[in-house]
């Protein structure tokens, strides 16, 4: 179940020197209740030493932990969910896995959640299982610069016309273009930066989380008026 609309990516490089878990649990106080674990460049077993740490601390505030890519430490560590790109395995193979595995990995199926780039990508993502997708970047970001101009607000509309599956803006999200994600009707927002590099991770969690909130409650007094 997606009962969240912040959805914060790690990314230890951009702590500024601080402990990834320490400015996590500032923004898990905060009221973060999703975080996927992506640190690309750990071999397998840094990543599942990070993972079990995140795991932990993740259940004690009552968050989701989704682990990027690796199937089997999101199985390890009874994640929540796993987070695939384009060149990962698709949902349909992750269920089969699953499927043989017969492991429980907690209450509930395991999510997963899906990168896409288009509505193409996004149409492909929901018939092979996804629970939910981000689509981006919307808004310029150094680290996606090199894949050419941001898609903009419209490819949220877009692609919530043609898929029922929940959708998350990603890519360059600060608190200032918020509203511009929600406004386009998106269900929630993917942010890295915006949380992990700030001085004070926890008031900048709380801030995002309270904008949200707000555009939360006018998206809803707009559909009871309309």
């Amino acid at each position: 179940m997606i009962n969240f609309n912040c959805y914060l990516i790690t990314d230890r490089h951009q702590t500024g020197g601080r402990s990834l878990t320490a400015v996590i649990e500032e923004a898990l106080k905060s009221g973060i209740k999703a975080v996927q674990l992506r640190e690309k460049d750990l071999n397998a077993n840094e990543l599942f030493e990070l993972a079990q740490s995140m795991k932990k601390l993740t259940s004690q505030y009552g968050a989701k932990l989704f682990i990027n890519d690796r199937i089997d430490i999101a199985i390890a560590v009874e994640a929540y969910g796993v987070h695939l790109g384009q060149k990962s395995f698709s949902p349909e193979n992750v269920r089969e896995v699953l499927n043989s595995s017969q492991l429980t990995v907690h209450d509930s199926r395991l999510l997963i959640g899906v990168s896409t780039h288009s509505l193409k990508e996004a149409k492909k993502a929901e018939q092979d299982g996804a629970d939910f997708i981000t689509i981006g970047p919307l808004f310029y970001t150094p680290s996606k610069a090199r894949y050419g101009e941001p898609l903009g607000v419209d490819i949220i509309k877009r692609v919530k016309a043609g898929i029922k599956i929940p959708v998350f803006a990603i890519g360059g999200i600060k608190k200032n273009n918020i509203k511009d994600a929600m406004d386009a009707d998106a269900d929630g927002v993917a942010l890295i930066s915006a949380i992990i590099s700030a001085n004070e991770p926890s008031k900048a969690a709380r801030e995002i989380i309270q904008e949200l909130e707000t555009r939360k409650e006018e998206r809803g007094k707009r559909n009871t008026n309309s």
